[in-house]
Order: C-alpha cells, then sequence, then structure tokens
C-alpha cells in the first residue's frame, strides 16, 4: 500500500472512530472501508467482516454484508477457521481454493454453500487486552493474487493504531460510566441517610443500619432502596453534582 493510500486509510479510519460511540461501531465502519479497498485491488467483489476476541472468547463485531457476518459467526460456532488462526498466530491465514483445502472441513462445506471459494483472515493486532481480525471473502478460487493480499494485509496495517485507539476510548468511556454509576450510587445513599436522619432524629451510623436492614429484608441492592426513597420525596432522579 503506498504512503499516499495509506494516509487515505488512515484519516477515514480517523473519522470513522470520531463519530462511532463504541468499538462494534468503528469496526463496522472499518469493515466496509476494508472490503472496498481490497475489492478495489480485485477488480471483484470482496466482502469482509470483524472478529473481535475479547476475555478470550472471539465473536463476530461486525461486516461488510449479511453474508460475511452470517459466515464469520459460522466460524466463531464452530470454534476455528483462518480467521480465528489468524488471531490466535497473529499471522494471515489463507485459504486460496476452499474446494481443494482440507484444513477445516466443516467450516469449507459452509463457505462453499453459500457460494465462498476462498477466504482471507489478517489480524489487526492486540490492545488491551482485545484483538481483532479481518475476514475476507471472495466468490471464486484464487482471488487473493498477491497484490490483493498485499492490499488486505497493508490495509490491516494500516489501521492497526486506530483500532488500538478505539479500544482505548472504548475502555475509557467504560470507566467514566463505572465512575458515574458509582458515585450516583454513592449520592442516593448519603441523601437517603439523610432523611433517615432527619425523620428518626438518629446518628448517621444508625441511619445506615436502618437504610441495610431494610435492603437485606426487601432482599435489594442498598442503592436501589435509597434511590427509591429519594425518588419517592423528591420526585425526580438522582442527581450527581457534575451532572
Amino acid at each position: 500500500m503506498s504512503k499516499s493510500a495509506d494516509n487515505n486509510v488512515v484519516h477515514e479510519l480517523q473519522e470513522i472512530l470520531t463519530g462511532a460511540e463504541s468499538v462494534v461501531e468503528f469496526l463496522s465502519g472499518l469493515s466496509g472501508i476494508a472490503a472496498a479497498a481490497v475489492s478495489e485491488a480485485a477488480n471483484d467483489r470482496i466482502e469482509c467482516a470483524v472478529t473481535l476476541k475479547i476475555q478470550r472468547r472471539p465473536a463476530t463485531a461486525a461486516g461488510s454484508s449479511e453474508r460475511a457476518v452470517e459466515l464469520d459467526r459460522v466460524e466463531q460456532a464452530l470454534g476455528d477457521g483462518p480467521c480465528i488462526e489468524a488471531i490466535r498466530e497473529m499471522s494471515p491465514v489463507l485459504v486460496e481454493d476452499v474446494a481443494a483445502d482440507q484444513r477445516w472441513p466443516a467450516y469449507s462445506k459452509a463457505l462453499l454453500d453459500a457460494g465462498v471459494h476462498s477466504t482471507l483472515g489478517v489480524p489487526l493486532g492486540i490492545a488491551d487486552g482485545a484483538s481483532a481480525a479481518l475476514n475476507f471473502f471472495a466468490d471464486r478460487p484464487d482471488a487473493f493474487t498477491e497484490d490483493v493480499y498485499a492490499k488486505a494485509v497493508g490495509f490491516a496495517a494500516s489501521a492497526h493504531n486506530t483500532f488500538n485507539l478505539s479500544v482505548r476510548l472504548n475502555r475509557a468511556q467504560n470507566r467514566a460510566d463505572d465512575l458515574e454509576a458509582a458515585l450516583e450510587s454513592r449520592t442516593a445513599i448519603n441523601l437517603a441517610c439523610g432523611v433517615i436522619m432527619a425523620q428518626n432524629r438518629c446518628s448517621q451510623s444508625e441511619a445506615m443500619e436502618i437504610l441495610t436492614r431494610v435492603s437485606s429484608n426487601r432482599n435489594r441492592k442498598l442503592r436501589d432502596v435509597a434511590t427509591e426513597l429519594i425518588q419517592q420525596l423528591s420526585g425526580d432522579r438522582i442527581q450527581t453534582h457534575f451532572e
């Protein structure tokens, strides 16, 4: 892939990343760009799905077509195939002619039944415990010539850093969401304790004991009991100070 083409890919992916609200949404856009880029190199239709592996389990994240998504899901259900091996080995895995390849007979049958005769799995890399691979599908055997293969691998290399950034941003957002939920929970409990203190003319520790006892008797989480109490009094949801 030329320097200019590489820069164009990075720019397109950065634009998608800017508008994406999750890793999966970003990967959905990425699969479309990947399919278009490799199709152009092959002068034929190439479809693409993205496998995302988090905490040991691979799953289909997105695809450029319904067929690509379905075939990728079949591979995940079977537990092995070119894309899964590409993630495992962190190296591209090519099936030049599905009908002649004997490595994954059950998956090969599914591919042939869907009209796919060659496929290529290309790893995107690893970021913060997450890894992914591009799963390319072609209708004819030997579609991934040297030039097409190089285009697919070059695209993945160009997308690597943006994929890493997407995962890190998503994890940062998840941490922020967890922090907000924790602060909201603490706010509800503190407010509920204040109400109980005023109603019962008791100390904060005694109010906490009352709230805990109610939570236990109702078999409900402490924060849910506290939130319900405040909402009954105010008629509004709990708001933390940074909202």
